[in-house]
């Protein structure tokens, strides 16, 4: 019973400015905060329907699945709807869970256009990952087999952990995000396949993401440590949120009195 209070108290560091960020920004709007994580939600579905019908499987081919042998261009043209075209062989129910579940959490955290950027990024980052492994060929570790140029990029999946990690390092919710870090890497060693390997570029292509606007906050900050809202990183905002960078303020917890709100560059 002793430990229960410590537990309580790292779950509420893990994840209570999380929770306090997405109780705000659902307030009042709930359908209007979610339009896009309502609308990858109903596209995945429809696409799915689609692409399961015998009239429906090639133009989904044609239109989003994107493969390492593809050319260049194509590929690029066809990534923006790969990210809503479910695997086959999977059930379509838990890709609908995990894009519920993760865009929507990012995109009333991140913003609409933000939330689009990032899971773009993350698929964008598996899709060359793909073509750069399957030149190395399989002799090194990041090296694919030619037969991996045949096969399907990830969809919605690559998007899905791309957002997650991004969010969890925007709301510093570090044991979460080295959980989802750890899942694909133990992913990849029980199944080392393409999409397990996309992945892994999806989560480092973010970590760069994360890893320069941390730079650039400090440089800025280092430049002009008494600036207030109204900064060069507003433009990088999404909007009212009274921060330079466009977060939602960061919040301590006080136990005795409940949440304290200060304001953090991320």
């Amino acid at each position: 019973m002793s430990r229960l209070p410590a537990l309580r108290r790292a779950a509420v560091r893990e994840w209570g400015p999380l929770c306090a960020t997405v109780r705000r920004g659902l307030a009042g709007r709930w359908v209007r905060a979610l339009a896009l994580t309502l609308t990858a939600v109903a596209l995945t579905a429809t696409v799915q329907v689609v692409q399961n019908q015998a009239w429906g499987y090639r133009p989904v081919q044609n239109l989003g699945a994107v493969r390492a042998e593809d050319p260049l261009w194509l590929a690029l043209l066809r990534t923006p709807l790969s990210l809503f075209v479910p695997a086959l062989d999977l059930p379509v129910w838990g890709a609908l869970a995990q894009i519920l579940l993760v865009f929507g959490i990012a995109e009333v955290c991140l913003g609409r256009w933000r939330t689009l950027a990032v899971a773009y990024v993350a698929t964008l980052a598996g899709t060359l990952y793909a073509r750069i492994g399957v030149a190395l060929g399989p002799g090194t570790f990041p090296g694919l087999p030619a037969s991996d140029a045949q096969v399907v990029d990830t969809g919605p999946s690559a998007a899905v952990v791309g957002l997650a990690v991004y969010v969890c390092h925007r709301q510093r919710a570090w044991f979460t995000g080295a959980l989802v870090v750890l899942a694909m890497v133990v992913e990849v060693l029980v199944k080392d396949n393409l999409a397990g390997r996309e992945h892994l570029a999806a989560i480092a292509a973010v970590l760069v993401v994360c890893g320069v606007r941390e730079w650039l906050g400090r440089r800025s900050g280092a430049r002009d440590p008494g600036a207030g809202g109204s900064g060069a990183l507003q433009g990088l905002g999404d909007g009212g949120s009274g921060t330079r960078s466009g977060a939602p303020p960061m919040r301590s917890w006080n136990f005795r009195r409940g949440p304290t709100q200060r304001t953090s560059w991320w």
